[in-house]
């Protein structure tokens, strides 16, 4: 065999072992690169459908429709990459009687296979999970926190709070009410003291899973604080000599210690919110739809409950959410900073307003690859 050959079976060998390599690469797992694409993509579909769905069952609760959802309990995204392949060599210039020219043959044969197979669980809100979930009202002390976390107390006031030891909220849902003039300047009284850190939250361990929220407004010398701390007092009939007073749910307890809140439930909200949902005056007047809180059908509720939910025959342009409805579309505009804060912080309020356990997701099997 000449130099030449050599050469030939050389770069043969050169070209398989490239292929092979290839093979090897090929079977190198999938899974890690997929992490930072599809983490971010399935939390923004989920957080899209969530939104959808928080609009479409005020809109439905306008209507006097049953609200439904479905929550997404389980994610399982599964990656699979199968591939074969062969390499067949041979080469000669020689046989049992004669030397001839030199021959080489081979083969190559290949084979890939890729399978995205995603498994979605869902869980629909129903019996138990209802009631703790939309009919149970959120807790006073959740309610709280969020102070403590900077959300603006006349703002956790108006959208969640129903009365304050008697004094009255403003509501839009049945029978309207005006807010008692003594709970809009609660609110913004317990809002300047928040700005000051006049206010403080505080947990007294009890027995078993009964502790106490105190609602603390510590000692100071400054005037403005003082004079704040001493209407809020007075408001809500406190023992002006106390410093910290316990908030649990419910009514006036009687006691100048107690502060009861009477917060309101995710069902209340979604009715509150319904009330600014804009309809044709044709579905009114029809009885499709309940009259809603605003005369005109502008689609705005006062106090911080501000939300304007409009409403067209065809898919808006430009929606923050948008959702279809008895063939028509209501929507929430993307450039309307106000009713996007809103429909937000009620999300928010989704999220901490589950009072329960939740009841255990479906057993999911995943079966494994050979």
């Amino acid at each position: 065999m000449g130099p030449a050959s050599g050469e030939r079976m050389t770069s043969c060998r050169s070209l398989a072992a490239a292929v092979l390599v290839c093979f090897v690469g090929a079977c190198g797992s999938v899974g890690p690169g997929t992490v930072q694409r599809d983490r971010v993509e399935y939390g923004d579909a989920i957080a899209e459908s969530w939104k959808q769905q928080t609009l479409l069952n005020i809109v439905k609760v306008r209507y006097g429709d049953f609200p439904v959802f479905l929550e997404v309990a389980q994610v399982v995204a599964g990656y699979q990459i199968q591939s074969t392949g062969g390499v067949g060599f041979s080469a000669s210039n020689a046989s049992a009687g004669t030397i001839g020219q030199f021959v080489a043959g081979g083969n190559l044969a290949a084979a890939a296979t890729y399978t995205d197979r995603p498994t979605l669980v869902y869980s629909p809100l129903t019996g138990t999970d209802f009631v703790k979930h939309l009919m149970t009202p959120i807790p006073p002390a959740a309610l709280l926190f969020l102070l403590q976390s900077g959300y603006p107390a006349d703002y956790v006031l108006g959208v969640a709070v129903n009365s304050m030891n008697g004094v009255s909220n403003e509501s839009r849902r049945g029978m309207s009410r005006a807010a008692n003039p003594q709970f809009t300047r609660l609110a913004d009284l317990l809002r300047q003291l928040q700005l000051a850190d006049g206010i403080q939250v505080r947990i007294v361990p009890g027995k078993g899973n009964a502790d106490s929220t105190l609602l603390v407004f510590p000692q100071t010398a400054d005037a403005a604080k003082a004079a704040n701390a001493a209407e809020v007092f007075k408001i809500l009939q406190l023992n002006p000599k106390l410093r910290a007073f316990t908030v649990a749910y419910g009514g006036a307890t009687g006691k100048d210690s107690d502060i009861g809140m009477n917060t309101r439930s995710m069902m209340q909200i979604m009715q509150e919110l319904g009330s600014a949902v804009q309809v044709p005056a044709t579905d009114i007047t029809s009885g499709r739809a309940t009259q809603g809180a605003v005369s005109g059908q502008a689609g705005e509720t006062g106090g911080p409950l501000q939300v304007t939910i409009a409403t067209g025959d065809a898919a808006p342009p430009a929606a923050y959410v948008a959702v279809r409805y008895h063939d028509r579309w209501f929507w929430i505009d993307e450039t309307d900073i106000r009713s996007k804060l809103t429909f937000g912080f009620v999300m928010l309020l989704f999220a901490i307003s589950d009072t329960g356990q939740k009841a255990a997701a479906p057993t999911l099997t995943v079966p494994a690859s050979p």
